[in-house]
Parts: C-alpha cells; sequence; structure tokens
C-alpha cells in the first residue's frame, strides 16, 4: 500500500471518533477544517525552524499547499487557549498525590489520613497551599467534590478515590482530550521517525474473542492494576522532582505515562 494511502486511512480512523465527540458537542465541519489549516500552518512554521531553516509565509504555504494568503491570515490568528482549566486539572492531582504519598497527611497504618479543614498542620488547607500553589483551599475543595475525590463532613475532609478524573467540569474533561490524545499522537510519531534506540514505549494488548460475560471482570482487573502501577510511577515521580522552573539553563522536562482502556459497544461501527 503507497505511503499516502495508509497515511489517509490512518487519519480516517482518527478522525471517526474524534468526529463523534465533536458532532455531539455542536461543533460544525467548518470550524473543524479551520483549525486543522491552523494546525497545519504550526505544525509547518515548527518543522522549517526545527530543520534550521527560516520560516517564512512563502515555504509554508509551499509545504502545506494552502496559498501565502491563507497562511499568513492563519499565522497571524490570534491563539485562544485558556490554561485555566489545564491548571486545575495538574494542580488537583499534586494535592491527591501529596495526600497520597507525603507522611504529613497519611495516618498510622501509611493511609491517606481523614484531614480537618483548617490548621497549620496536617490538614487539608496546609495540604492544599503546599500542593496546589495559589489555588484557594475552599476552590480546590469544590473542584474535588465535583470529581467525587473527597467528602466534607463535620470540618473533615476524607478521600474518597485517589484517581481523579473530573466528572462535573465539562472543560476540564474537554481539556483531557486535547492533552491526552496529543501526546499519545506526539509518542507515535516519534516512534515513526526514531531509531529503535531511541523509541519510547508503547505497547497495548488486545483481543478479539472475549465473552461479553467476562467484560467486568477485565475491566475491574485492568482499573485496579492500572491505578497501582500509576501510583508507583507517580510517587517515583515526586520523589525525584525538581523546584529548577527558574533554573533557565538547565529547565525541568515535561514527562507523562498513560494508560488507557478500550472495549466497542454492540453493533459500534469499528474506526
Amino acid at each position: 500500500m503507497p505511503i499516502q494511502n495508509a497515511l489517509a486511512e490512518g487519519v480516517l480512523k482518527i478522525l471517526r471518533p474524534l468526529a463523534r465527540i465533536l458532532l455531539s458537542h455542536g461543533m460544525a465541519c467548518g470550524t473543524f477544517t479551520e483549525l486543522a489549516r491552523r494546525a497545519f500552518v504550526d505544525a509547518a512554521f515548527e518543522q522549517l525552524r526545527r530543520e534550521g531553516h527560516r520560516p517564512t509565509v512563502s515555504s509554508v504555504s509551499a509545504l502545506t499547499g494552502l496559498s501565502r494568503k491563507e497562511t499568513a491570515r492563519l499565522r497571524d490568528a490570534a491563539p485562544e487557549e485558556d490554561v485555566s482549566n489545564q491548571q486545575r486539572y495538574s494542580r488537583a492531582i499534586r494535592v491527591i498525590s501529596g495526600w497520597v504519598n507525603d507522611p504529613a497527611f497519611l495516618d498510622h497504618e501509611g493511609q491517606p489520613a481523614v484531614l480537618p479543614m483548617e490548621g497549620e498542620f496536617g490538614s487539608f488547607t496546609a495540604l492544599v497551599r503546599q500542593y496546589s500553589g495559589d489555588i484557594p483551599p475552599v476552590a480546590m475543595l469544590q473542584i474535588l467534590q465535583a470529581s467525587n475525590n473527597v467528602e466534607y463532613a463535620g470540618s473533615k475532609v476524607m478521600l474518597r478515590s485517589r484517581a481523579y478524573i473530573p466528572m462535573a467540569t465539562p472543560l476540564e474533561r474537554i481539556g483531557i482530550l486535547g492533552t491526552d490524545v496529543a501526546e499519545l499522537v506526539q509518542t507515535i510519531g516519534h516512534n515513526l521517525a526514531a531509531e529503535p534506540e531511541r523509541r519510547y514505549f508503547q505497547r497495548k494488548v488486545s483481543n478479539y474473542s472475549l465473552p461479553r460475560a467476562a467484560l467486568p471482570a477485565f475491566r475491574d482487573l485492568t482499573t485496579r492494576q492500572s491505578q497501582e502501577l500509576l501510583e508507583a510511577y507517580n510517587t517515583w515521580l515526586l520523589q525525584h522532582e525538581t523546584d529548577s522552573s527558574e533554573d533557565h539553563a538547565n529547565p525541568p522536562a515535561y514527562v507523562a505515562v498513560g494508560i488507557y482502556y478500550h472495549e466497542d459497544s454492540p453493533g459500534e461501527v469499528q474506526s
């Protein structure tokens, strides 16, 4: 199969589930097309810089197939980014991680303690101030309540779930779509181009013959073991992280490991 045909087939497999999400949230095809054009222009400018060339409207136009007028328009379009939801997402994870790993917030059995709301030490307020930066403790409590991570009663806060998955915050869930899918695609793109010894770990296990009656048991198994593995990774990361954000000569690196579970629905059209 020619590479262009293989690419087209792969793109359609990616776009079909994405199109279902976009349609269900009211995005028209014209809006998606505009975003796709902008992504091509952004990627072309980045690619030319990475290759040591000085990117121009003409060179990007030649690379993307867009007209120079269209390329210039897209280049000058103001990015519509709101990082507040991304910050809330990552800071909520940091708060839960601190609660699970920091001895100051564990009980005598080494489990996340039930924390008083107020207090200079060993309280939910102290936890939030230590791990979430400038987000007010009450705001963080509301975030974690909305995602069913904590229970608040009698001025006490109890951790109910260690996995932060926003439930009542649609903007954050859509933000996860953009972040996590982008990271997976970037990893696959890296592995397509990298030498074998420089490829990132990328594996999956699948089976087309599992009885549907066995799905709940397998789902429970993967949820439990995957959560345990991610918590082990997170503990290692917390032990090795640096506070060198102001060291411009040696900026810290961003790293992520993601695990997903997928099962088809009866009658679902496979991509």
